[in-house]
């Protein structure tokens, strides 16, 4: 999501302010975003978010900001924190709570709680079950619960809203590979190695296939998360 105040001092032409504000800090925060700097980002976000009144819905907004972010700096542990201090908040509606929800998911299953990763997932699946992203997630979710057959029908879903892209055909390689269908595998991994010749997850696809007969596990292929705060 893009905070309406984020795209406003995004859009400024001046460097962002030597104050503590929060509008200062949502401008760092963006600056850092799109240095690639991800825990700096999630810090400035963070920031903002604490300086700014929980009455405010944009409060929210930053706090979620801030967890995804977290997730792409591979601090699962933070983004939880600030994940939860987004959901108990108000303004979060709709797509905007489902999206958190399912970052939240993401950060407990990266911290090996998969109950809790289960349980918000099912929850975000209420606003957010045309993203594709959310059956890819719920899929490899399925795989670490040890549940092939849910895993198959998860990644079938996201399948069907995003046959092409490179990192769901590469988790139905996964998923096929780990339900034991070596064939299937196989085309998945080759057409996400098409889809992606360049990139880390056409090139994760075209080991696995080399390795074929070895479940992969390459972090490279893992999908990105959003790279814009959510709203």
């Amino acid at each position: 999501m893009i905070l309406a105040l984020a795209a406003a001092v995004a859009a400024a032409a001046a460097p962002c302010p030597n104050v503590v504000t929060p509008e200062a800090l949502v401008c760092r925060a963006l600056v850092a975003q799109t240095a690639g700097d991800n825990q700096s980002a999630a810090q400035a976000f963070e920031e903002a978010a604490k300086a700014s009144s929980d009455k405010d819905p944009k409060t929210a907004r930053m706090y979620a900001a801030a967890g995804n972010l977290w997730i792409a700096a591979n601090q699962p542990g933070k983004a939880a924190l600030d994940l939860d201090r987004a959901l108990a908040l108000p303004g979060l509606e709709a797509e905007q709570r489902g999206e958190a929800l399912l970052d939240r998911g993401r950060a407990a299953e990266a911290q090996g709680d998969l109950k809790t990763a289960r349980a918000r997932a099912n929850e975000a699946a209420a606003t957010i079950s045309d993203d594709p992203f959310y059956w890819y997630f719920s899929a490899a979710l399925s795989i670490r619960e040890g549940d092939g057959a849910a895993a198959t029908a998860a990644i079938g879903k996201a399948l069907t809203l995003a046959p092409s892209d490179a990192t769901i055909l590469f988790e139905a390689g996964h998923v096929a590979d780990f339900n034991g269908n070596d064939d299937a595998a196989r085309s998945y991994w080759m057409r996400a190695a098409g889809s992606d010749p360049h990139g880390p997850v056409g090139k994760a696809a075209a080991k696995a296939v080399e390795m074929l007969g070895v479940t992969p596990s390459v972090q490279a292929a893992a999908p990105p998360p959003k790279p814009q705060p959510r709203s």
